[in-house]
């Protein structure tokens, strides 16, 4: 299945892509896409449902993150081997983890902010994993069972506040606006191997990341029974597992997004996301 959210922000409701490609709205059997909703017995209760019988949703409507109530918005670092070439990093003993702050996330075509002072602001398709059963102290044999399904994270970053401002990377990884997911939350049945995809980004149609998920130096199931010995991994909770390269920061000469320029990317299978950059505003609430 193809799950999703629409609506305006905060109202969203959640939705299912059809047969034939248009989004149906499910609020009738569930309240919203997340927590207890994404486990195995739910999502199988809702593959069973008759799409044809659902309203169906405007092609033009909005989209939300694809998953509501997130908890833990945690990203693995240099999880690419080309990407930590690129960057002049050495591939981590152990994945590098990081967090974006939830207030961070929001829909796959909202618009992406610039925040107050930022030079540096840096684009990162990532391959997105969302739970759907907790996990505890799990095992790679039995990690993908924890799995609801997959979807598309750009990681935006501001490389001065993440790199050149003292302290971890957290502050250049969770400003607003910084962790658009979707646009659609894809069940692992459709997906034959999350470690064969094509991912790629474009920035006002020039493609800098053209790369895919076989590059990765830890793989899925390893990741999630890593964090798990570490952290309870709750329904909802979503991992942004790495980027190949092409981000700004490996260019020569490094390039940067600007207020006007719009992002587009991809994996395949889970759809594509495209945002336009803009600038802080005085106005926004505080």
């Amino acid at each position: 299945m193809k799950l999703l959210r629409f609506g305006a922000p905060g109202q969203e409701k959640p939705g299912i892509v059809d047969a034939n490609g248009t989004i149906r709205d499910l609020s009738a059997h569930l309240p919203d896409l997340g927590g207890e909703h994404l486990d195995r017995a739910a999502l199988e209760r809702l593959a069973a449902i008759d799409t044809s019988t659902l309203p169906e949703v405007a092609a033009d409507t909005r989209l939300g993150p694809c998953v509501a109530g997130v908890g833990k918005f945690i990203c693995i670092g240099l999880n690419y081997s080309d990407h930590a070439a690129e960057t002049g990093a050495e591939v981590p003993p152990e994945p590098v983890i990081f967090n974006k702050w939830t207030s961070a996330i929001c829909g796959p075509n909202d618009n992406v902010v610039i925040p107050r002072n930022s030079q540096k602001t840096d684009w990162e398709v990532e391959l997105g994993v969302v739970i759907g059963k907790t996990a505890r102290y799990v095992d790679e044999a039995s990690a993908m069972e924890h799995v609801a399904g997959f979807c598309v994270v750009n990681d935006v970053s501001e490389r001065e506040f993440q790199l050149e401002r003292s302290g971890t990377w957290d502050k250049g990884k969770g400003c607003d606006t910084f962790g658009p997911l979707g646009p659609w939350l894809v069940t692992p049945d459709e997906i034959v191997d999350p470690h064969q995809l094509d991912m790629w980004l474009e920035v006002d149609g020039k493609r800098y990341q053209n790369g895919n998920t076989r590059t990765m130096v830890y793989q899925i199931p390893y990741l999630i029974s890593y964090l798990s010995q570490f952290m309870s991994l709750q329904p909802g909770d979503v991992i942004s597992t790495g980027t190949p390269p092409g981000v700004g920061m490996g260019q020569q000469p490094q390039v940067y997004l600007k207020p006007g320029q719009r992002m587009r990317l991809g994996i395949q299978g889970l759809g594509e996301q495209t945002q336009t950059v803009v600038a802080e505003s005085n106005d926004r609430p505080r």
